[in-house]
């Protein structure tokens, strides 16, 4: 007969309450562990690349005002910069020399022209002769209506004696003192001088107006000289170049002494207390600008505001040329050519979204972004609406509070999935 185990049992204490606990706060954790290592694996399944945080800038969308915005470079001009032109084929004599300054009315050069100084003589001559001829028509006048008022006046005299002839005859008529021949003829004596008397008067009259009208055109001529020899003498004077505004020579455009034909340029004046900006815009943005729009401009760290005043037709190299009038005072110490930078403010845009500018925009074409949601970023399409220098509107595929990729998206190439690790 086999006998029981009953000998070879031992009794066992039971263990600690304390040695339990800690058994299954081991279980616990490692459970836990498991759980995390499972979500972590399916996280990195689901990405295909892992990029350090630091590496990338986020933003968030937010909601506000959109001050759509361009920022371009210009440089200061003047807004009035006279050129001034020989005006005949002459020798120049240069009175100033460039940065010199010069007040209005200032001769800044001299030409030298032969034929304007002779073409003067000459129109001057024949001014005076005209003008010795306007005298003597003036003498001939006053003598021919003498002339003439002596006829008409010797006629009046004929008419009177031929009427008191005619008078006695017919006084002595009826009491047959003379005969009626004589009666007769001094009747005709009288018609005949009253006929003379009155074609005199007409007579003179009419050498009047003859002699008033050679007269007129004596002195009609005289005046057409006297414009002609204005117009010479003119010229003769236009010979020294004087500065049309106060100011400061630019540039000269030919040497002393040189000989230069009519019509060239010869010096460029600049006023330097009416300056401009004159900015260059890229085409992509002219359909958006208008006369009047505001402009902030930053020059040597001061910004000042101004208006849109001119805006070119042409465009040169993708580029539209624009000028800007400062609103107010000229700041002062501004320098012909000095670079300054601006800022147009083409339109505000209230209560959108809004996404800080940043390099996703051209480099996703502005149809992707990546939204970060616990440490992965997943691209998303979107669209998007109006672009200013900081700020962008977003219209549609994002929401408020979205946290965006704005920059460093070049390294992800495109992927769905990006883990971001610290």
């Amino acid at each position: 007969m086999i006998r029981d185990t009953s000998g070879q049992d031992a009794v066992i204490a039971a263990a600690p309450l304390w040695r339990r606990k800690k058994l299954i706060v081991g279980v616990i954790l490692a459970i836990a562990f498991i759980v995390v290592s499972i979500f972590l694996l399916r996280t990195f399944a689901n990405s295909s690349k892992s990029i350090n945080a630091s590496r990338i800038k986020i933003a968030q969308v937010t909601r506000g005002t959109l001050v759509r915005d361009v920022a371009v470079n210009g440089r200061m001009v003047a807004a009035i910069s006279p050129t001034l032109y020989s005006t005949a084929s002459s020798t120049v004599t240069l009175k100033v020399k460039a940065g010199d300054m010069v007040k209005k009315g200032d001769v800044v050069a001299e030409l030298e022209s032969p034929d304007l100084t002779s073409l003067l003589k000459r129109e001057q001559a024949n001014y005076d002769q005209l003008e010795a001829e306007v005298a003597r028509q003036k003498i001939l006048a006053r003598k021919q209506k003498l002339i003439a008022r002596r006829d008409a006046d010797q006629a009046e005299i004929e008419r009177v004696t031929a009427a008191r002839t005619f008078e006695r005859f017919e006084k002595a008529g009826p009491s047959g003192v003379i005969s009626k021949i004589d009666y007769m003829r001094a009747q005709d004596a009288l018609k005949t001088a009253e006929i003379r008397a009155k074609h005199a008067e007409a007579a003179t009259g009419l050498e009047n107006e003859d002699v008033d009208l050679n007269l007129k055109t004596k002195s009609a001529q005289l005046e057409q000289q006297r414009l002609v020899r204005d117009d010479a003498k003119r010229k003769v004077e236009e010979l020294k170049l004087k500065a049309p505004v106060d100011g400061m020579v630019g540039t000269l455009s030919v040497a002393n002494r040189s000989v230069v034909a009519a019509n060239t340029a010869l010096m460029t004046l600049v006023d330097l207390s009416q300056l401009e900006v004159e900015l260059e815009i890229p085409e992509t943005y002219v359909a958006d600008l208008g006369l009047g729009m505001t402009a902030e401009i930053t020059i040597n760290g001061v910004t000042t505001k101004g208006k849109l005043s001119a805006l070119s037709p042409e465009v040169v190299k993708n580029q539209v040329l624009a000028r800007v009038r400062f609103d107010g005072q000229q700041p002062s110490g501004l320098r012909q050519s000095q670079r300054v930078s601006a800022r147009l403010l083409i339109e505000e845009k209230p209560n959108v979204l809004m996404l800080a500018r940043g390099p996703f925009v051209e480099s996703e074409g502005g149809r992707f972004v990546y939204v970060v949601e616990n440490n992965i970023a997943t691209r998303r399409p979107f669209k998007l609406g109006a672009t200013s220098i900081s700020a962008v509107e977003i219209v549609d595929g994002l929401k408020l509070g979205d946290k965006v990729v704005v920059a460093g998206t070049d390294q992800f190439e495109n992927a769905e999935k990006i883990s971001l690790n610290n």
